[in-house]
């Protein structure tokens, strides 16, 4: 063991570099699934310890104020149904924030998706304008216990009594309006009722809502939610950076492996003779094989344990979403075991690479086999012999054949180095989807900036007056949204009518063709999925009472409502309900308009008439995405860096056996030096066009597999210019020569005895 050990630290002393590097990949390997892991459990643990404490409702629905709800209670697979409670629409205002909300009027703390206070205390009958905010309106509104809101266009008030927590979907400004909960005379005249169920099988979701619907009749139903749209809704954003990192994570483990894998058989290649001699004095093939695997070990277990203590000590000290996600998961129940698991994990992966390659210094025989003169690979071809005839430069002739005489080893050099970069390509080309949701909206389903919803205080004449006044405003889309029951009744969708026939909204389609004749719409990718549609097919959903039949004829990117949208003219809804008038408007701005700057002369202007919102855009939750494939880059950086030193050391040593014949037929030292770099050159530039090759069609590929399981369809991917793809293969090529320059010219100057004894 003794010896062992110290055969192992003088091979150390001699690659310190190539251990480093190897330490530094380890450790942002098991930092990436580290932070993978926190952000899985920050994204689903917080809603299920919410729905879990509040005893959560598996189904909400709305009904009109005349539904008998009470039938409900028996239905089979319903625990306990809550409600129904009155509902109306309002807009609260506070500090300079409006918001659209839901008052439900709740005289007492239902059984069922019970609030969790977060702060102040439940209603108090005694105050009866007192009210209960959801948390997330409450930030959006700026608003804490005792704060006094009013309601534009009407001359009330509400005082908050207190905020909770709730497991329903969440506020979004524009598409889902806050939760807030008051006494039932705070609602005044309702506009429908909601009520909860709470099933005894969460799985039966769909034919519960399917049984809820038939029982009421879909005329008495204008929207159903359920746990599972709630959860997704929770996860968001969470969940998909969890998944970038994991995906990156897991390939650069893999590309880690592969590439201790050949750093170990180049290093058995260049040690056939020491490790012939080791079993010369009775070393074991047992013995010889730990050399390497305690070394790699070794190695593997220093960068886990680094990256183990940093994410533990420092992690939730990191910026942004990625820190609070790590400062909640050391509070979850399994936050130990992921710890522990993680990293070892990955040592024993590494370690199971590592003994695959030592496994062949075992078999190394104890008395060296002389090596063949000459090997099939490395005569020269026809076409390199050509290209001497021709006069070309010798040193690119034969360093472009030494990178690739070699049959089975070059290819897989080539495969080894194109993967870390293939995963660069792929964190590029994700990072330019960000910049496209950034920079070019309008091309994934946002071609307005802004949505603005009239009262009825302000006629529709008057509101697009207003509206179209700005200078700034380029366009002003009238539109109507409404929810409605899709066939089967099990969900519901929303149902949009934007623009009209002459002015018509300019969707983005990535199949089929706008909506321009009478029943002609657009789908999102997410309603095709749930209905099993395709572009072509009629759909019939239902509003309230009233059915509507729509022919699909083309899928648009639909960020909203996770792709559960179908979208018409208004004209075509009015052909159905002649009365029908917009309740909101889509602007889109100028080129080189603010936004806010917009939103503040229009709330102006319409003297509390207008509630104007900026259109979500999913690149805001996204920004710490940045972060995270800069340091993934890095993390694959050092990886390739490993491939290309061992790369380098391998053609070192295969050159020596060529270095006396090149010397013999008269090239020089820096000839022979630029034989070297060349064929390290090659190699990096032929794994550069592979990983671009595969890697940016993968990309698209992955990106819009995320995009169509997210419900926003596929067609939103965006790959690197060719100018970056261009950086790029210059960097990795001019890196590989540079890094192989000095190796290359110490071998080409080596004495003529270390020649001789390199190649017996």
């Amino acid at each position: 063991m003794r010896a062992t050990l110290r055969w192992a630290h003088s091979d150390l002393r001699t690659h310190r570099g190539e251990a480093l590097f190897l330490v530094l990949a380890t450790a942002g390997i098991v930092v990436s699934l580290l932070l993978a892991t926190a952000l899985f459990g920050y994204a689903t643990n917080p809603w299920q310890r919410v729905f879990t404490q509040a005893r959560g409702a598996h189904v909400w629905l709305h009904t009109a104020p005349s539904a008998d709800t009470g039938k409900l209670t028996g239905l089979d697979g319903v625990e306990s149904v809550t409600g129904p409670y009155p509902t109306a629409s309002a807009t609260l205002a506070s500090r300079g924030a409006r918001a659209a909300v839901e008052l439900r009027g709740t005289p007492e703390e239902p059984s069922v998706g019970r609030p969790l206070l977060t702060s102040g205390h439940w209603l108090d009958p005694a105050d009866p304008d007192g009210v209960v905010l959801e948390s997330r309106l409450a930030r959006a509104l700026l608003a804490a216990p005792g704060d006094t809101l009013t309601l534009p266009g009407t001359d009330r008030t509400v005082t908050v009594l207190g905020v909770a927590d709730s497991a329903e979907k969440r506020y979004r400004p524009g598409e889902q309006p806050g939760l807030v909960w008051a006494q039932p005379s705070a609602v005044g005249e309702p506009r429908g009722r909601v009520v909860a169920l709470r099933l005894t099988d969460p799985e039966d979701t769909d034919y519960a809502v399917q049984r809820a619907v038939t029982v009421l009749g879909s005329g008495a139903v204008s929207e159903v939610s359920t746990w599972k749209q709630a959860r997704a809704e929770a996860q968001g954003d969470n969940r998909l950076l969890g998944q970038v990192l994991g995906l990156f994570g897991l390939g650069a483990l893999v590309a880690a492996g592969l590439a201790v894998h050949g750093a170990i058989g180049t290093r058995i290649r260049g040690h056939l003779r020491d490790i012939s001699v080791l079993k010369a004095i009775g070393f074991t093939p047992g013995q010889v094989v730990r050399v390497f695997l305690i070394q790699h070990l070794a190695y593997a277990l220093l960068g886990a344990l680094a990256a183990a203590a940093v994410v533990q000590g420092l992690g939730s000290r990191i910026p942004g979403r990625l820190g609070d996600a790590v400062g909640v998961w050391h509070g979850l129940p399994g936050h130990t075991v992921a710890l522990l698991v993680v990293p070892v994990a990955v040592v024993l992966f590494i370690g199971a690479t590592t003994g695959l390659a030592a496994w062949r210094a075992g078999r190394v025989p104890p008395v060296p086999v002389p090596r063949r003169a000459a090997s099939p690979g490395g005569r020269l071809s026809g076409a390199a012999r050509s290209a001497l005839g021709l006069r070309l430069p010798p040193a690119l002739v034969l360093g472009w054949h030494r990178a690739f005489s070699r049959r089975l080893r070059s290819p897989a050099t080539v495969a080894r180095l194109a993967l870390p970069l293939l995963l660069i390509v792929v964190a590029m080309s994700a990072w330019t989807t960000i910049d496209r949701f950034d920079g070019r909206p309008e091309q994934v389903g946002l071609p307005t900036s802004l949505t603005v919803h009239a009262d009825s205080g302000l006629t529709d004449r008057a509101a697009r007056t207003v509206l179209e006044d700005d200078p700034q405003v380029a366009a002003a889309y009238p539109g109507v949204e409404v929810a409605a029951l899709v066939p089967g009744q099990t969900a519901t969708i929303a149902l949009r009518g934007l623009g009209t026939r002459q002015d018509p909204y300019p969707y983005s389609l990535a199949e089929g063709r706008a909506a321009t004749g009478r029943d002609e719409a657009v789908a999102g990718q997410g309603l095709l999925a749930l209905l099993d549609a395709r572009v072509g097919d009629w759909v019939r959903i239902t509003v309230g009472d009233q059915p509507q039949v729509l022919h699909i004829v083309g899928r648009s990117i639909e960020p909203e409502n996770a792709g559960r949208v179908i979208s018409t003219s208004l004209d075509t809804l009015r052909e159905n309900d002649p009365g029908l008038g917009p309740t909101l408007y889509e602007l889109r701005l100028r080129p080189g308009a603010d936004p806010e700057a917009v939103t503040d002369r229009l709330t102006a202007a319409g003297r509390g008439h207008l509630d104007v919102h900026a259109v979500p855009n999913p690149a805001d939750g996204l920004s710490p995405l940045r972060g995270v494939i800069v340091g993934l880059i890095v993390v694959l950086a050092l990886i390739g860096l490993i491939e290309l030193l061992t790369a380098i050391g391998g053609t070192v040593r295969e050159g020596e056996r060529d270095l006396l014949a090149l010397k013999a037929i008269g090239l020089s030292p820096r000839q022979i030096t630029a034989i070297t770099v060349v064929s390290t050159g090659c190699t990096a530039l032929v794994a550069a066009i592979l990983a671009t090759v595969v890697g940016v069609p993968l990309a698209h590929w992955l990106i819009d597999a995320q995009g169509a399981s997210s419900g926003i369809g596929s067609g939103i991917a965006a790959g690197p210019s060719a100018w970056l793809l261009l950086l790029l293969g210059a960097a990795a090529v001019a890196g590989a020569t540079a890094l192989a320059a000095l190796p290359a010219s110490r071998a080409a100057r080596r004495r003529l005895a270390d020649t001789l004894s390199a190649a017996a």
